[in-house]
């Protein structure tokens, strides 16, 4: 109360003019610190980080606080912008970060710092405060040891990510989500079709949300599990019910290959449903899926376990992860798509040699490890031609269909069989 009272005692002092700033700063580790040399030792280091951040102010201009535990605010008085504070911040953390002797011990702390700055006028207390305090959760978060400054557009952005996260677990039960799926075709007209389910939001006070908006929060949250659960279950039961038999690829993130329940979800929802384990593919990022590989796990790789009972694998945006090539004969993938930017390359007046010569070595690569190779984004016929004369299996994209409702899957695949003719039982991997 008393240090939200000193910046409200210096807004009241500022002129019209004046623009004032506060870090609110937290130091690294000093949990650490109080657990192996006890709680005085870290009352001696509080104080003499205390005394360094009032060495390194200057008194007429800066106010220092100790905010409580390991954390304190310098408020800043007539700035010039946020620029003219990090010479001055930048000299603190370094102040910090000198050794301490405590009790014969040398003893290394760092801090993060959050920093505003603004007119005094556009400014409350509790509000800076606040904004401080968040920027100093970003500065944490992107490796300590820093400050971060705080930015409007990031922090909008971020209320926006959580208000998503508070809203997911509801959105299930209400009925906001639902499926699209997008046909993907057999180039050369000799395998069967196949979609992929993709979900999509529609909440109800910002419209239709795009995957990437909600995506990557659910994964942050473990959200992802109960929305990859219900996907999966939404879209086994879809395509149970199409006469024309197509099968249907699933993406599965890394957290859901992380859960131990992942295989039993899958047999479950095919028991379910009904639908034989060979007409479902999983599709994992190729990064997603060497950190899955790469895990120690107790027992085998789940997509290994499903791999071998059938279920297609197949390694989704290939091309922009950090995949060894040599090791990707040895995953439980039993199909590779190729990332769209690639295929847009094809797209130019003038053929990129390099994109044609990156497909042809994936496709022989892909095709001697025993998988089938898919390329997205295919937006027009010229390049649906070129992928087919360098060998690419499977097309996808706009060229042949936007995503449409389960209804009208049917229709549209009855289409494109009569465009490139009716896909022989071949399999599909």
């Amino acid at each position: 109360m008393q240090l939200l009272s000193a910046v409200e005692e210096l807004l009241r002092s500022a002129g019209p003019d004046d623009r004032l700033g506060l870090a609110f700063l937290d130091l690294d580790g000093f949990k650490g610190v109080n657990d192996t040399l006890g709680h005085q030792a870290g009352d001696r280091l509080l104080a003499e980080v205390a005394a360094r951040l009032s060495a390194a102010t200057d008194p007429l201009r800066h106010v220092v606080a100790r905010m409580g535990g390991d954390e304190f605010v310098v408020l800043f008085r007539r700035t010039s912008g946020p620029e003219s504070l990090f010479p001055i911040l930048e000299r603190i953390l370094a102040e910090v970060r000198r050794p301490v002797l405590l009790d014969g011990h040398s003893v290394t702390v760092t801090a993060s710092a959050g920093l505003v700055e603004r007119p005094a006028e556009a400014a409350s207390a509790t509000e800076l405060l606040r904004a401080a305090d968040i920027t100093l959760y970003w500065a944490k978060s992107a490796g300590k040891a820093d400050f971060a400054l705080f930015d409007e557009d990031r922090n909008a952005r971020e209320v926006h990510r959580y208000a998503l996260a508070q809203a997911l677990p509801a959105a299930l039960e209400s009925g906001e989500m639902f499926l699209e799926y997008q046909p993907i075709v057999s180039l050369s007209g000799g395998r069967p079709p196949l979609v992929e389910a993709l979900v999509r939001w529609r909440h109800p006070e910002r419209g239709l949300l795009r995957p990437q908006e909600f995506i990557p929060v659910a994964e942050e949250t473990g959200a992802i599990v109960e929305l990859g659960r219900w996907v999966l279950e939404r879209a086994v039961g879809d395509a149970a019910s199409w006469p024309a038999g197509p099968a249907v690829a699933v993406n599965v993130a890394v957290r859901q290959v992380r859960d131990p329940g992942l295989v039993r979800d899958v047999e479950a929802a095919l028991a379910g449903s009904g639908l034989p384990a060979g007409r479902l593919c999983l599709e994992i990022t190729e990064s997603a899926l060497m950190d899955a590989e790469s895990e120690n796990q107790p027992g085998p790789c789940p997509l290994r376990v499903m791999a071998d009972r059938g279920i297609g694998i197949a390694v989704d945006d290939f091309g922009t992860g950090y995949s060894n090539l040599a090791r990707l004969r040895y995953l439980p993938a039993t199909a590779l798509k190729i990332d769209a930017s690639f295929v847009a390359d094809l797209g130019r007046p003038e053929p990129d040699r390099f994109a044609e010569s990156v497909i042809t070595s994936l496709v022989v690569l892909a095709h001697a490890s025993g998988m089938t190779v898919t390329a997205e984004g295919v937006e027009t016929a010229d390049q649906a031609r070129r992928l087919t004369v360098l060998g690419v299996d499977f097309g996808q994209g706009f060229h042949f269909s936007r995503p449409v409702s389960a209804a009208e899957i049917p229709g549209v695949l009855e289409r494109l069989a009569a465009q490139t003719g009716p896909g022989a039982d071949s399999g599909l991997w």
